[in-house]
Protein backbone atom coordinates (compact mmCIF):
# COMPACT_ATOMS: atom_id res chain seq x y z
CA UNK A 1 0.00 0.00 0.00
CA UNK A 2 1.46 3.39 -1.05
CA UNK A 3 2.26 6.20 1.93
CA UNK A 4 -0.23 9.30 1.36
CA UNK A 5 2.33 12.19 0.98
CA UNK A 6 1.16 15.72 2.62
CA UNK A 7 0.51 17.02 -1.44
CA UNK A 8 -1.96 14.18 -1.51
CA UNK A 9 -4.06 14.80 1.66
CA UNK A 10 -4.08 18.61 1.05
CA UNK A 11 -0.67 20.13 0.62
CA UNK A 12 0.99 21.92 -1.99
CA UNK A 13 4.16 21.58 -3.91
CA UNK A 14 5.82 23.66 -1.64
CA UNK A 15 5.33 22.28 1.42
CA UNK A 16 5.74 18.99 0.39
CA UNK A 17 9.46 20.53 -0.21
CA UNK A 18 9.68 21.85 2.84
CA UNK A 19 8.41 18.91 5.13
CA UNK A 20 10.74 17.03 2.49
CA UNK A 21 13.99 19.10 3.76
CA UNK A 22 12.94 19.08 7.38
CA UNK A 23 13.00 22.45 7.24
CA UNK A 24 10.72 24.16 10.30
CA UNK A 25 7.77 26.27 8.74
CA UNK A 26 4.23 26.83 10.47
CA UNK A 27 1.62 27.30 7.32
CA UNK A 28 -1.15 30.17 7.43
CA UNK A 29 -4.62 29.72 6.25
CA UNK A 30 -6.91 32.80 5.29
CA UNK A 31 -9.96 32.80 3.70
CA UNK A 32 -9.09 34.47 0.25
CA UNK A 33 -11.07 37.22 -1.00
CA UNK A 34 -11.15 37.59 -5.08
CA UNK A 35 -12.18 41.51 -5.16
CA UNK A 36 -8.63 42.53 -2.86
CA UNK A 37 -7.01 44.58 -5.22
CA UNK A 38 -3.16 42.90 -3.89
CA UNK A 39 -2.60 39.43 -2.67
CA UNK A 40 0.12 40.12 -0.88
CA UNK A 41 -1.42 43.04 1.27
CA UNK A 42 -4.43 40.85 1.72
CA UNK A 43 -2.31 37.85 3.32
CA UNK A 44 -0.68 40.28 5.70
CA UNK A 45 -3.92 41.91 6.88
CA UNK A 46 -5.98 38.29 7.00
CA UNK A 47 -2.82 37.00 9.34
CA UNK A 48 -1.73 40.44 11.45
CA UNK A 49 1.49 40.51 10.01
CA UNK A 50 3.77 43.64 8.92
CA UNK A 51 3.76 44.04 5.73
CA UNK A 52 7.83 44.01 5.51
CA UNK A 53 7.22 40.44 6.75
CA UNK A 54 5.35 39.05 3.89
CA UNK A 55 7.08 38.43 0.70
CA UNK A 56 5.83 37.95 -2.78
CA UNK A 57 7.11 35.88 -5.48
CA UNK A 58 7.35 37.44 -8.78
CA UNK A 59 9.12 35.76 -12.29
CA UNK A 60 11.08 38.49 -14.09
CA UNK A 61 12.63 37.54 -17.96
CA UNK A 62 16.09 38.97 -17.13
CA UNK A 63 18.08 38.23 -20.67
CA UNK A 64 15.61 35.50 -21.90
CA UNK A 65 16.11 33.68 -18.64
CA UNK A 66 13.26 33.46 -16.45
CA UNK A 67 13.93 34.65 -12.97
CA UNK A 68 11.88 34.65 -9.73
CA UNK A 69 12.21 38.11 -7.24
CA UNK A 70 11.20 37.47 -3.67
CA UNK A 71 10.56 41.13 -2.62
CA UNK A 72 8.54 42.58 0.48
CA UNK A 73 4.68 43.26 -0.41
CA UNK A 74 5.29 46.68 0.98
CA UNK A 75 7.62 47.27 -1.64
CA UNK A 76 8.17 46.96 -5.66
CA UNK A 77 10.67 45.11 -7.55
CA UNK A 78 13.66 47.13 -8.95
CA UNK A 79 14.07 45.20 -12.54
CA UNK A 80 17.46 47.09 -12.90
CA UNK A 81 18.91 45.55 -9.44
CA UNK A 82 17.36 42.04 -10.36
CA UNK A 83 18.88 42.10 -13.94
CA UNK A 84 22.71 42.71 -12.62
CA UNK A 85 21.87 40.37 -9.05
CA UNK A 86 21.60 37.69 -11.67
CA UNK A 87 24.72 38.92 -13.94
CA UNK A 88 21.85 40.45 -16.12
CA UNK A 89 21.75 43.40 -18.28
CA UNK A 90 18.03 43.83 -19.23
CA UNK A 91 14.53 42.65 -16.55
CA UNK A 92 10.47 42.80 -17.32
CA UNK A 93 8.01 40.94 -15.72
CA UNK A 94 7.33 38.02 -17.47
CA UNK A 95 4.26 36.87 -19.04
CA UNK A 96 1.99 35.91 -16.54
CA UNK A 97 0.75 32.78 -18.34
CA UNK A 98 4.14 31.88 -19.00
CA UNK A 99 5.08 32.38 -15.06
CA UNK A 100 2.02 30.00 -14.27
CA UNK A 101 3.37 27.27 -16.96
CA UNK A 102 6.61 27.04 -15.69
CA UNK A 103 6.19 27.41 -11.67
CA UNK A 104 3.16 24.94 -12.11
CA UNK A 105 1.29 27.94 -9.72
CA UNK A 106 -1.25 30.48 -10.17
CA UNK A 107 -1.18 33.90 -10.09
CA UNK A 108 -1.29 35.31 -6.37
CA UNK A 109 -0.46 31.73 -5.22
CA UNK A 110 3.27 31.56 -6.97
CA UNK A 111 5.42 30.15 -4.24
CA UNK A 112 9.17 30.30 -4.54
CA UNK A 113 9.36 26.39 -3.01
CA UNK A 114 8.16 23.29 -5.13
CA UNK A 115 8.45 24.99 -8.66
CA UNK A 116 7.73 22.63 -11.56
CA UNK A 117 11.30 23.99 -12.70
CA UNK A 118 13.40 25.42 -10.81
CA UNK A 119 14.60 29.00 -11.83
CA UNK A 120 17.15 31.34 -10.68
CA UNK A 121 15.67 33.24 -7.30
CA UNK A 122 16.55 36.15 -5.71
CA UNK A 123 15.32 37.06 -2.46
CA UNK A 124 16.02 40.49 -1.37
CA UNK A 125 18.34 41.53 1.21
CA UNK A 126 15.57 42.81 3.91
CA UNK A 127 14.39 39.35 4.91
CA UNK A 128 17.34 38.82 6.66
CA UNK A 129 16.61 41.52 9.12
CA UNK A 130 13.31 39.23 10.25
CA UNK A 131 13.93 35.80 12.01
CA UNK A 132 11.41 34.62 9.89
CA UNK A 133 9.48 35.57 6.57
CA UNK A 134 5.98 34.55 5.24
CA UNK A 135 5.66 33.49 1.54
CA UNK A 136 3.11 31.91 -0.62
CA UNK A 137 2.58 28.09 0.25
CA UNK A 138 1.33 27.49 -3.19
CA UNK A 139 -2.43 28.56 -3.67
CA UNK A 140 -4.21 31.68 -2.55
CA UNK A 141 -4.77 32.23 1.13
CA UNK A 142 -2.23 29.72 1.90
CA UNK A 143 1.49 31.14 3.09
CA UNK A 144 4.16 29.47 4.99
CA UNK A 145 6.23 31.62 7.27
CA UNK A 146 9.65 30.06 7.79
CA UNK A 147 13.75 31.57 8.32
CA UNK A 148 15.07 33.67 5.22
CA UNK A 149 18.36 31.38 5.46
CA UNK A 150 16.03 28.60 4.98
CA UNK A 151 14.46 29.64 2.20
CA UNK A 152 17.13 30.87 0.55
CA UNK A 153 18.79 27.00 0.83
CA UNK A 154 16.09 25.88 -0.34
CA UNK A 155 15.83 27.75 -3.09
CA UNK A 156 19.53 28.80 -3.76
CA UNK A 157 18.80 32.09 -3.69
CA UNK A 158 20.76 35.12 -4.26
CA UNK A 159 20.42 37.77 -1.44
CA UNK A 160 20.43 41.16 -3.03
CA UNK A 161 18.75 44.23 -2.22
CA UNK A 162 16.18 44.21 -5.24
CA UNK A 163 13.11 45.68 -3.77
CA UNK A 164 12.09 49.41 -3.52
CA UNK A 165 10.00 51.62 -1.40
Amino acid sequence: MAKKTKQQSGGTPATVALAAAGVAFTVHAYEHDPAHPSYGEEAAEAMGVSPDRVFKTLVADVDGALTVAVVPVAGRLDLKTLAAAVGGKRAAMADPALAERTTGYVRGGISPLGQRKRLATVLDASASEHATICVSAGRRGLEVELAPADLAGLTGAVLAPVARA
